[in-house]
């Protein structure tokens, strides 16, 4: 039978094809311009929009296992419950959806909050799914580099309390062993939800520190101006985007992103292998 794959030309959609196919597995994936799909060989694509509701079915039609990422859009949360109501139609009992972390701790937050009344619709409803919970993408760092090469600064609000940032390709192959783990299961799996967290939890100064010592020379941490990481944001995203990231901001800032005991020893043993560190990270991007 085929899996599916929604988002499958993001971050962590693309990692998610890639270890599917390295596993064997029957891919499939919705994009809406196949024109600009690069997949593996053996990767079959469907066009389609996740509002598009006839362009669902079709692409659904054979379908056993869904992976549903929706990314932070407007109307993020109507995509998917269409998908879900699509997919329950035809008949997939087998579903990976990627929430995140704290999605029913960060109520005020437009992108956690349409994340977590999925998560309710999946439960209410019976669906056998996987939620996977990541938290803070390590991945971000990519559109902060500059700031910080160029200006000397760590310019992500990130707080004092701590994030337990993870890279996107654990993410994805995490997510791909759990569809694995569904489609080859004889009968459908019950729900589970999976924190999805790195091996370390750091503050804004943990952050600042770590480039001071990749770069040699000093980062500083300007501190906790999340009214200023919005107006700057507003540069280049929609208003309404930009209010919902100062919102998470400011919960890190509150409350951070902590993980639950036992969730790194739960990846780890699940990956066969440690984490991928944020140092290591911030070092990769930095050469």
């Amino acid at each position: 039978m085929t899996i599916l794959v929604t988002g499958a030309t993001g971050n962590v959609g693309r990692n998610v094809v890639e270890h599917l196919v390295n596993r064997g597995a029957d891919v499939r994936v919705l994009v809406r311009d196949p024109s600009k799909a690069n997949f593996p060989a053996g990767v079959e694509v469907a066009q389609g929009d996740l509002l598009d509701v006839d362009s669902l079915r079709r692409a659904f039609s054979g379908v056993s296992t869904l992976f549903l990422l929706n990314g932070v859009v407007a109307d993020e949360y109507t995509q998917a419950l269409v998908a879900l109501a699509v997919a329950r139609e035809a008949g997939i009992e087998r579903i990976v959806y990627l929430s995140v972390i704290h999605s029913d701790l960060y109520v005020n937050v437009p992108h956690f909050a349409g994340k977590f009344g999925v998560e309710r619709m999946i439960e209410q409803m019976g669906l056998n799914a996987t939620i996977l919970r990541p938290a803070y993408f390590m991945d971000n760092e990519l559109s902060i580099k500059d700031v910080i090469t160029n200006y000397g600064i760590y310019p992500m609000p990130i707080g004092g309390k701590g994030l337990a940032m993870i890279d996107a390709r654990d993410v994805g192959e995490i997510a791909a062993i759990e569809l694995v783990r569904r489609e080859q299961s004889s009968t459908p799996l019950p729900l589970n939800r999976i924190n999805l967290v790195g091996p370390d939890t750091l503050t804004g100064a943990d952050a600042a520190a770590i480039w001071t010592d990749i770069l040699g020379r000093a980062i500083a941490y300007p501190g906790d101006d999340t009214a200023g990481f919005e107006q700057s944001l507003r540069q280049f995203m929609p208003s309404w985007m930009a209010l919902d990231m100062r919102l998470m901001a400011e919960r890190f800032v509150t409350d951070g992103m902590i993980p639950e005991a036992g969730d790194v020893d739960r990846l780890v043993a699940l990956l066969g292998r440690p984490l991928r560190s944020y140092r290591d990270y911030a070092a990769q991007i930095a050469a």
